[in-house]
């Protein structure tokens, strides 16, 4: 009695194999179209899904795909930016500085500004670091400091998504009417912005020009869109499946991508690209001649408000 209890043991837990096969009353499958789901007792349905073939393509993407999507964004849009580079360098200000300081933008609007951007190229730089880190670092530092580091990664990329909607608010408001399209971009769009023309010819523009807007309502409405797919995967399954969960992260990512790589460009025409731009965000005011060019109109509607300098009297 006593020997035969282990051999009764171990067929009352024996696992359905090729010699015992199972059978539908065991394991109680029924198979809908996209993925085999199990009954279970628990009150969590997603429990049940035994097996989601979209699951294979999602991995795919994510460990695949994704990643040479974004890095062929970056790759391609620092190949363009230094090809212009090589064609135009720096655009300069044709007229020369005239030392004469025009107000661009006040200190709420810098806020605004630096507040989104910083936070931004955080979130950029630890989704690099999730998206990248497996092939690129792991062989670098090892498992163990790439799992701290991954782990860090992935807090201060949702802590910093707060300042960064916030940054997105503030922008919003404060700029929004500026941003209007209107006929004179289509002009500026046309010549795009005599960016080639080393004559030193700009097509006018109010405060803010076609290009600029372009990256305003891109920030908007693709950072927005960021923002609510980020949200909904730091709450999984609040308002969707296993599958909407996917969707979410495949636009998150794609998003992502597309963004890092627009910022770039807008890094480099702000900076070494343009002479004198930077001194908007940098100081919050331009060189006279800088404005006359670049932003003509603008420029003429703070003469008439008072808001620019005089023009120099002529030498007698």
């Amino acid at each position: 009695m006593l020997l035969a209890a282990p051999a009764v043991q171990a067929q009352l837990y024996q696992t359905p194999g090729p010699a015992t096969p199972a059978t539908k009353d065991q394991v109680q499958l029924y198979v809908p179209e996209d993925k085999e789901i199990g009954r279970i007792s628990l009150p969590d349905e997603k429990l049940s899904v035994l097996i989601q073939p979209q699951g294979r393509e999602w991995r795919e993407f994510r460990s695949h795909t994704l990643r040479l999507l974004v890095g062929g964004l970056v790759l391609a849009m620092l190949a363009a930016l230094g090809l212009f580079y090589l064609f135009r360098g720096t655009i300069r200000i044709h007229a020369g500085r005239s030392g004469r300081m025009v107000p661009r933008f006040g200190g709420l609007d810098r806020f605004a500004h630096w507040t989104t951007a910083v936070s931004f190229l955080v979130m950029a730089a630890t989704g690099l670091v999730l998206t990248f880190g497996r092939p690129l670092l792991i062989p670098l530092i090892g498992h163990p400091a790439f799992t701290g580091l991954a782990v860090w990664s992935k807090s201060v990329h949702n802590f910093v998504s707060v300042p960064f909607v916030f940054g997105l608010l503030l922008i919003l408001v404060l700029w929004v009417r500026d941003n209007i399209p209107e006929k004179a971009d289509w002009i500026w769009l046309r010549t795009l912005g005599g960016l080639l023309d080393k004559g030193g010819e700009h097509p006018e523009a109010g405060r803010f020009n076609a290009g600029q807007k372009g990256v305003f309502w891109s920030v908007v409405f693709g950072g927005a869109a960021m923002a609510l797919t980020g949200y909904l995967l730091m709450v999984p399954f609040t308002v969707t499946g296993i599958g909407g969960m996917q969707i979410l992260h495949v636009i998150h990512a794609v998003l992502a991508g597309l963004m890092i790589a627009a910022i770039i460009g807008h890094i480099y025409i702000g900076t070494i690209g343009m002479e004198g731009a930077f001194d908007a965000m940098g100081r919050g005011e331009v060189d006279e001649n800088w404005a006359i060019e670049h932003h003509h109109r603008w420029y003429e509607e703070q003469r008439r408000k008072g808001l620019a300098p005089p023009p120099p009297q002529a030498a007698e």
